[in-house]
């Protein structure tokens, strides 16, 4: 079972879970394109607001009537940049409750079945935003924080209570290249996202696709951002001197993708 999966990550995660031999059941807020999304894949797909708890049970019980619930990917998620400040509280708390609420939504669904089974395995599409606080990106990062921590303390939870054979893992990918950051070439607000390696959608489904098979507590892509952003969390003050720093690298970044972009557009 994949959220948000009409486009973008979403798609490439259930086509890349789809070619691996799992039966998906894709869906999204829009029912209309995540059907068509679906329709290569078996044609199974589903509407669902993440935010809606007890739809969540209703998709978690559908997705195991085929046999059991194996594996439910948390990928919904929405993205808002800039100062905190500019934010007013329904953005912060639609942020909040997609990316954070909506994740624990879908993984109570999905452990409520587990746990049950006796198996299974929660895979939450968390960001690098959620091992630092990224510059500009400051509600969201706070929401993959909470999805982080949410994670990791359910995964111990489940181990004290004797599931052994449940797992949570958190995908924590660099920028990925989706319609989430196609208008942000332009964005100070949306710098960090590009300080790094700008991911191919299919890059981050390859990764999501063998930890399915080989679950984890939480993998970064690549590997040495994980190790770079998780260093600066742990010296928060030094992270903060560099701001200036990246702030230049990713305007540079942005520069670098708009020059790709617009190469590869024919037109």
């Amino acid at each position: 079972m994949v959220t948000g999966a009409a486009g973008g990550l979403g798609r490439a995660v259930a086509a890349a879970l789809h070619a691996d031999g799992w039966s998906v059941l894709l869906t999204d807020v829009d029912p209309a394109a995540v059907a068509v999304a679906a329709a290569p894949l078996g044609g199974w797909s589903a509407a669902l607001d993440v935010r809606d708890e007890d739809a969540c049970a209703e998709i978690a019980a559908t997705a195991a009537s085929r046999g059991g619930l194996g594996l439910w990917v948390n990928n919904a998620g929405i993205l808002v940049t800039g100062p905190s400040w500019e934010h007013d509280g329904p953005t912060r708390r639609r942020v909040l409750d997609v990316n954070a609420l909506g994740a624990m939504n879908g993984t109570l669904a999905a452990l409520a079945v587990m746990r049950g089974q006796g198996h299974g395995h929660v895979l939450n599409v968390v960001s690098l935003a959620g091992l630092v606080a990224a510059p500009g990106e400051t509600v969201y990062a706070a929401s993959k924080h909470a999805l982080l921590a949410f994670s990791l303390g359910t995964l111990s939870d489940l181990r004290m209570a004797g599931y052994r054979r449940v797992h949570v893992s958190c995908l924590c990918p660099d920028g990925i290249w989706t319609p989430m950051l196609h208008d942000r070439l332009d964005d100070p607000g949306a710098l960090a996202s590009f300080t790094g390696s700008m991911l191919t959608p299919q890059r981050v489904a390859a990764r999501a696709a063998r930890l399915a098979r080989r679950p984890r507590p939480v993998v970064s892509l690549p590997r040495w951002r994980g190790a770079q952003v998780r260093l600066l969390d742990a010296l928060p003050r030094l992270a903060i001197g560099l701001t200036p720093l990246v702030r230049a690298v990713g305007r540079a970044g942005q520069r670098r993708q708009l020059r790709r972009v617009t190469s590869a557009d024919p037109r």
